[in-house]
């Protein structure tokens, strides 16, 4: 692979570990080698947005951005789409931590795609010691006949392996496992119940291991450490769907961090031109002065593309006008014109180094 990017090189930090929050095991830790992050700073980045907004590009661009020189990031994925994989030109991301690039600034990027299944038999492993048995459950596909019957359960599994990442340290206790980790999660529409599952179940569960899971997990996404970022486009529909997630994420006590406008076009401001025969005349003149042939045949269609041109940017100007009511740090990221290859991931992830995250 060209660039600073890697198809699957090297390890997890001492091995990644397979523990969640409030297990009180670890699995596999790193031999110190993170910085520890800033004290009191977000650690914990969970990326949605509405279908099409881009928000895998913006979590792995995040990711990237993150990774400044001596620091590890872990960029998760809990969809089971591939998307990671596919962006970083990397073959398909199995159930463990694997470097998959080094960021602008120097420090290493790890991956995870999440499988639910297999985070299950961790947890029955950790909490139940229930490891062959629960190797048996998914020869015959009781786990996956679990998982997919219990939505809620699958996740619970996920933003538990999630923040399991979060609170690793290495085995003398000290410094975390990752500086960073960022999350490409389920949509804007269904983002709020996905990371409050966790309170529902501690509510139901009220002892034991469920419940004690439940209630760690719940602690790291509503910490101060968590920041929830929502990806849209300057579009009336990704806007309004942005403003319903900020809102159900806020009453539901998760903490909200930036809105991120993806795919910005260039604003180009067009000279004032009249309405009618008139103004197609004037820009037939002016095609006609630089030495353009048919100026006549031109001049209608490029009024057209101008009045097309212009009411988008009003939309536009509208639509950021609602984002900055919500209160919150915007972002903007450019379109890519060649699409999101990796060369144009690591220009977004330039971007992004220079903002507050």
């Amino acid at each position: 692979m060209s660039g600073t990017g890697m198809s699957g090189t090297g390890g997890p930090p001492g091995g990644g570990g397979t523990g969640l929050p409030g297990g009180g095991g670890t699995g596999g830790l790193p031999g110190g080698g993170g910085s520890g992050g800033s004290a009191g700073g977000t650690r914990l980045h969970v990326v949605s947005g509405k279908g099409g907004t881009g928000k895998t590009t913006v979590a792995a661009a995040l990711a990237l951005a993150l990774a400044e020189r001596g620091r590890r990031t872990l960029l998760v994925e809990v969809e089971g789409r591939q998307g990671i994989a596919q962006l970083f030109e990397t073959e398909a991301l199995p159930y463990e931590e694997r470097r998959i690039a080094i960021g602008p600034g120097g420090g290493e990027v790890f991956a995870l795609a999440i499988d639910a299944e297999q985070a299950l038999l961790d947890y029955l492993q950790m909490f139940y010691k229930l490891g062959g048995a629960g190797r048996a459950l998914r020869r015959i596909g009781a786990i996956d006949f679990v998982t997919t019957v219990a939505p809620g359960l699958r996740d619970v599994l996920l933003t538990g392996k999630a923040c399991e990442a979060v609170r690793r340290r290495g085995p003398d206790g000290g410094e975390r496992a990752y500086d960073a980790v960022v999350m490409d999660a389920p949509p804007t529409g269904r983002i709020a119940r996905f990371l409050g599952v966790n309170n529902e179940v501690a509510g139901l569960a009220r002892v034991g291991p469920v419940h004690h899971q439940a209630q760690a997990v719940m602690r790291v996404l509503r910490s101060a450490e968590t920041a929830v970022h929502l990806v849209t486009l300057l579009e009336e529909m990704p806007v309004q769907e942005t403003a319903d997630g900020v809102a159900e994420l806020r009453a539901a006590g998760l903490p909200v961090g930036a809105v991120v406008v993806n795919m910005v076009r260039p604003a180009h401001h067009l000279p004032a031109v009249p309405e009618g025969q008139a103004g197609e005349r004037a820009v037939a003149r002016a095609l006609a002065a630089a030495g353009l042939p048919d100026a006549a045949a031109l001049a209608a269609p490029l009024l057209a593309q101008g009045r097309e041109h212009a009411q988008r940017l009003a939309l536009e100007k509208a639509q950021r006008a609602e984002l900055n009511g919500l209160r919150l740090p915007v972002h903007e990221l450019p379109l890519l014109d060649e699409g999101a290859d990796l060369a144009g991931l690591y220009r977004l992830a330039r971007r992004l180094r220079e903002l507050a995250w």
